[in-house]
Formats: structure tokens, sequence, C-alpha cells
């Protein structure tokens, strides 16, 4: 069974963490992955840095610019991964745009994940029917979860398709800004949070964008199986390099 269905099964709720590889320096990628493992995280988003991040907001924007400054690309994480599953056991995703994947190639690619030990791709600028269309094969024949974003724009019929598309959980963004944008939850985002939870889909929710602390990881995961945190992590990065991730995800739960 693929790590990410495992760990979707165990009754608790998930913390997921999203960082920028090759940030705050190039080779801090696989250090930054065993101290999250190490402190509780459940699971983690590697982000892939891309030069128009559509999805992000300035925090991450600005982080995978400096990675790629710092000489981030496809070919360096994949060689930094490479025996990451020596000393890691927790869901590893790969978070990123199509443009870098289709160049290097989407079977390669998705061979390339496979040998490491990646579990998923989100990739926020791939179309769920392009996907299911051209390349659901390819990512099956090598093992790999595709999740796919909804908004609270998206319709129940688009959300029915991805869930039945979708063999790991659905990645509910918060609202329809960009990442880092939120400092909490209203009535309207807990209104949308609950009317998801009430389709009963088949696959779990994790919500993501605006969570960045204790309070709002709580307010998300009262209606979810669990939360991704972004920009506030990168943030903390920014400040206490390497050095304090114990601290951060210990104030988080």
């Amino acid at each position: 069974m693929n790590r990410i269905n495992q760990k979707l099964q165990e009754d608790k709720k998930i913390l997921s963490i999203y960082f920028s590889a090759g940030y705050p320096n190039l080779k801090d990628t696989v250090q930054i992955i065993e101290e999250l493992e190490k402190n509780g995280v459940d699971m983690i988003e590697i982000g892939l840095p891309f030069s128009d991040p559509l999805a992000d907001g300035p925090t991450i924007q600005e982080s995978s610019t400096q990675a790629l400054h710092n000489g981030m690309t496809t070919q360096v994480l994949f060689d930094q991964l490479k025996d990451i599953r020596k000393t890691v056991t927790i869901p590893l995703i790969i978070m990123g745009y199509f443009n870098p994947m289709l160049q290097y190639g989407i079977d390669n690619f998705c061979k390339e994940c496979a040998a490491i030990g990646i579990d998923g791709l989100i990739i926020p600028d791939l179309p769920v029917n392009v996907y299911a269309d051209e390349y659901k094969a390819t990512f099956e024949k090598y093992g790999l979860k595709n999740i796919f974003l909804i908004t609270p724009q998206t319709s129940v019929e688009r959300i029915h398709f991805i869930d039945s598309v979708s063999d790991g959980f659905i990645y509910m963004v918060s609202s329809a800004s960009v990442t880092g944008s939120q400092t909490g939850f209203g009535s309207a985002q807990e209104d949308y949070f609950k009317r998801i939870a009430d389709m009963n889909l088949k696959n779990p929710q994790v919500i993501g964008f605006g969570i960045n602390n204790k309070e709002t990881f709580e307010q998300a995961t009262q209606f979810a199986k669990g939360a991704i945190i972004g920009s506030a992590f990168i943030q903390d990065l920014t400040k206490n390099g390497t050095g304090k991730i114990e601290e951060f995800v210990k104030a988080i739960r």
C-alpha cells in the first residue's frame, strides 16, 4: 500500500509541512526532511522551485527564487533524495508546476520519483481532465498518487470528478487566494469546510493555505483529516535556518 494511504488510515489528524527544496541553502533539503519526521510531522511536501509559481504567495515565491539562485534543479533534487528512504519512512510528495516535469519527460520524472520513494505529486497547473486523459496511466504505473486542489469556487460536479480519479487525498485550498495570505478562518471558510465534509467523498481532505499556528491547525482539522503548513514554516526557516524546526513543530501540536 502507498505510504500516503497508510498514513491517512491512522487514527490521528495529519500534519503536513511544505518547504521549497534547496532553501534556505542548497544542501538543506535532506536535513529538513529528516528533522521534520524526527519531530512528529506526518507527511512532507517538497516544493520543486519554478520561476513562475502562480499559486504561491510572496513567502514561497521568494524561497523558490532563492532556491533557484542556490542552484536547485529537478536533477539536483533527485540526486539529493536518492538515499532518502534509508532514513525517512513518512510519505513524501513533490509539489511543483508542470513545465519542469514536462521538460524532464513525464515518464522519466515519474520513474525517478518511484526509484527514490516519492509517494505522490501535487501539480497545481495540471488540469484534472488532462491528467485523466493523458497521464493517469503513467502515474499509476509508477505507483504515484496525484493530489488535486479544490477551492470554495470549485463546482460540485468537478469535485466529484476529482474524487473519482483520485486515490489519496484531496487538497482543500481554504480560500481563493495565494498561499500565505490568510490570518485565520472566518465563518464563510468554516461553512465551506463543513460543506465539503458533508459530501462524504471517498478521498479524505487535507486543508492548506492559511494554516500557520496551533489555532488554525485545530480549526481546519475539525472538518478534515489534516492540514498543511507552508508559508509559516518557510518564514521560520528564513528567520532561524534549520536550527529551530523542533520548536516550530511542537508549537503546532
